[in-house]
């Protein structure tokens, strides 16, 4: 269950099986890439999802990412063949190295500390649906069918932190809804209740993503990445604890040249242009 081709750095020089992974200045596109079947995982994809974000910790290029799927689908989850039928055999141990190791995709996706925006058409279905949950921003299309089917497959919705996050986007009643049923979230409902950030066309969701991701990318991708920590760590604090941590982070924030360079720009009444020190 590990990756067959382990990331190397620079990520521009990353080939894997089941992904592929495009890089146009700071900005990195992850494209689940088996169209035929509607990008399904395999024991290998999982394992090169969770490599590639592991190492995008120690990325000094990219500053943000974006993931989608080829084909017009984003995910369909796991293969039915390759891995649910080969789990039905397997004795307690192995399933839960199995679990535990599908866990790992979202430790890594919430760990790495750029951005992750997720470009969502189409089937977006079973870990799918936690790819894109597990992502920092959705953008999604009207035609885009968001399922957190486990239940239908005799399993419970508690997989992959969906029991910890999704009530976090959208509240504890809908997520309990849609993880006891495992029913379609069509794309406008998933707008209205928030688990998509808005929509777009299905000819522009990706442009729509990397355009965001971009224009993060052009930030100040410091602050970002405390942004996102803190996004992290608050979740497990009181409101008085998360003030504090909130203060440490902001006082390392105004130690680096990007805040300096944002006030000269700002005396200078121009734009700043930030670069991430």
């Amino acid at each position: 269950m590990s990756a067959a081709n382990p990331v190397t750095l620079p990520l521009a020089s990353y080939q894997a099986q089941h992904i592929r992974l495009a890089v146009d200045g700071k900005v990195a596109t992850v494209t689940l890439d088996r169209p035929d079947k509607k990008n399904p995982l395999t024991f290998e994809s999982y394992a090169e999802i969770v490599d590639l974000f592991r190492a995008a910790a120690k990325e000094k290029t990219v500053k943000a990412f974006v993931i989608t799927g080829a084909g017009g689908n984003f995910c369909s989850g796991g293969d039915v063949f390759e891995i649910i039928k080969p789990l039905v055999e397997m004795e307690t141990a192995q399933l839960l190295d199995f679990t535990r190791m599908t866990g790992e995709v979202v430790k890594a996706m919430r760990s790495c500390p750029q951005p992750i925006i997720a470009a969502i058409d189409g089937v977006c279905a079973g870990a799918g649906a936690i790819i894109a949950m597990a992502s920092d921003v959705r953008i999604g299309t009207a035609g885009a069918k968001v399922a957190f089917l486990f239940n239908r497959v005799g399993l419970a919705g508690c997989d992959m932190g969906a029991c910890a996050i999704l009530p976090r986007i959208i509240g504890q009643g809908r997520a309990a809804e849609l993880l006891y049923t495992g029913r379609v979230l069509g794309g406008e409902e998933a707008e209205r209740c928030g688990f998509f950030n808005r929509l777009a066309a299905p000819h522009e969701v990706l442009g729509a993503a990397q355009q965001l991701a971009a224009e993060l990318a052009a930030g100040p991708t410091f602050a970002n990445a405390m942004t996102k920590r803190m996004l992290e760590m608050e979740w497990a604090m009181s409101v008085e604890s998360a003030i504090e941590a909130e203060a440490v982070a902001q006082a390392l924030c105004m130690e680096t040249e990007d805040f300096a360079r944002a006030y000269r720009a700002f005396a200078a009444k121009q734009k700043p242009v930030f670069e991430g020190n």
